[in-house]
């Protein structure tokens, strides 16, 4: 089995534990709005990128990410129980931007709309 689909299969696994540990594990309430949208984990399996996306502003981004970075050390035990890896990765969160990006666009689309009705 090649590194690349090695990382890219246990990344999906670890993708599907952290949204699950999200709702059943994690109280914080700085992190009850945020929503997971994807992990790179690296193809030594020995760091993963986790992005999220929350809606709100810079302060509500803020809150989450630090809600997040409290609750790593459960995230990474339960990873580390649940998938029974040699080396749990270290996690690093990362806010994903495209949500924002999309309803802007939307936005702008719909402001053209009114200017040509």
């Amino acid at each position: 089995m090649l590194a690349g689909e090695r990382s890219s299969r246990v990344g999906g696994q670890i993708f599907k534990e952290i949204s699950m540990l999200l709702v059943e594990k994690i109280r914080d309430p700085r992190v009850r709005d945020v929503t997971f949208t994807g992990v790179d984990l690296s193809r030594d399996l020995k760091s993963a990128k986790v992005y999220f996306s929350v809606i709100g502003g810079e302060g509500v981004v803020g809150d989450a990410r630090a809600g997040l970075e409290s609750a790593k050390g459960v995230l990474k035990r339960e990873i580390g129980r649940r998938l029974q890896l040699r080396y749990v990765p270290e996690l690093f969160f990362a806010y994903d931007q495209s949500l924002e990006r999309g309803m802007r666009m939307e936005h702008l689309l719909e402001e053209l709309k009114k200017d040509d009705g």
